[in-house]
């Protein structure tokens, strides 16, 4: 059964990297959630006041990989407990974020936030924002499919190639 899950890791570019692939996932979109629709482009989310976060809306086959599959690989894919920021890149658009679509989507991810806060998984509290999803606009052309497209630039080699490297080593019994 197709189903969506939106989530906000820091910069699009590295969650829909990662997210392409693994097997049951037929897309990821990149886009900006949180925001209103004036202010859902590239600049005006940069300028960290529009309300957006940057999110990948992945699209998956819920029989193949699970919503709570996908949120393990959420949790991993960046660090929940930097508030606003991943890495390097700051403000509010980067924030840590699970846009659900349905309850059980919520209640899966609070219970999972739960989870790993009780067991103390990392040294500083997850801060993760849990929030139903009110809207969801595509991120412009030029950001779609953007390491695949651009992997010689720096910030794909210094910053996504490492973390998609890691992730597939880690997941590798999940890929594609």
């Amino acid at each position: 059964m197709e189903m969506k899950a939106t989530f906000g890791a820091g910069c699009f570019w590295c969650i829909e990297a990662c997210f392409n692939d693994i097997e049951g996932v037929t897309a990821v979109m990149p886009g900006y959630s949180g925001g209103e629709e004036s202010t859902a482009n590239y600049w005006d989310v940069c300028s960290g006041t529009s309300g957006h976060a940057e999110v990948a809306r992945i699209t998956f086959d819920s029989e193949v990989v699970s919503f709570e599959k996908l949120l393990e690989l959420f949790w991993f894919v960046h660090d929940p407990t930097q508030l606003n920021r991943q890495g390097n890149d700051c403000g509010t658009q980067y924030r840590s974020a699970i846009f659900y679509h349905d309850e059980n989507q919520m209640e899966l991810a609070k219970r999972y936030k739960k989870k790993l806060t009780d067991e103390k998984v990392w040294d500083a509290p997850v801060v993760t924002e849990i929030s139903a999803l009110k809207n969801f606009f595509p991120a412009e052309e030029n950001h779609q499919n953007y390491y695949q497209n651009n992997q010689e630039g720096l910030y794909c080699q210094a910053i996504v190639r490492p973390k998609v490297e890691k992730f597939r080593k880690v997941f590798a019994e999940l890929l594609k």
